[in-house]
Order: structure tokens, then sequence, then C-alpha cells
């Protein structure tokens, strides 16, 4: 028997998976994270507790390559996280479903076998 939540998520997957699907919708959410590891990343350049690496950073990168390497990170957490979490979703609606026909058909297979026993007394 599928609980309460079970029945409500189920309905709202049916009607919202292809909407949820979309790489555009809910953008924000893997955000927090990619700004976090951008964040370490600028205080672990600017504190310069590795001195030959800033040494090599002056001299070779700019600050667009910075720039571009926050943005390539920021894009592929929230594209990832996303699609991560529209898999799970996705994966729980399938074992959900899945568990509702087998416990729908078990049940017909119990009513069947009451006629039957009926039938034959």
């Amino acid at each position: 028997m599928l609980t309460e939540e079970e029945e409500k998520f189920l309905s709202y997957w049916e009607k919202n998976r292809e909407k949820d699907k979309s790489p555009l919708k809910h953008l924000w959410i893997g955000l927090p994270l990619a700004l976090l590891i951008c964040i370490g990343v600028i205080l672990n350049y600017i504190s310069g507790w590795y001195t030959r690496a800033m040494m090599v950073a002056n001299g070779r990168s700019t600050p667009l390559v910075l720039i571009f390497a926050f943005i390539l990170i920021i894009v592929f957490c929230t594209v990832f996280f996303k699609q991560h979490r529209w898999e799970m979703n996705e994966q729980r609606y399938t074992e959900l479903s899945y568990k509702k026909k087998s416990q729908n058909s078990s049940t017909t297979m119990q009513q069947d076998d009451q006629i039957n026993s009926q039938v034959s007394n």
C-alpha cells in the first residue's frame, strides 16, 4: 500500500515531469554550491599560502581566465545538480509506479481467488 506522500508524489510527477526536465528551470538550486566553490578558489588565490603557485599564476594567467573558469564551474554545477535531481525523481516515480502496479495486480489476483473459491463451494 502506498502512503499518502507517495501518492502525492506520483500525481505531481505525472503532471510535471516534462516541465521539470527543462534545463533552464530551477537553475538557482545548484547556484549556492557553485558559488561556495568559487569563493573557496578566490580565497585560496588571495591568501597566497603557496608562493610558487602564486608566482606561476601571476606570470601566466590573467583575471579573464579565472572569470572564465568561475563561469564554467557555476554552469556545470547548476546543470549537473538539476539533471541529478530530475533523474532521482524519475527513478522514485518509476519505483513507486511499479510498486503500485504490483499491488494492484496482487489485489486483483486475491479477488479472483476469492471469487473462484466461492464459486467452487
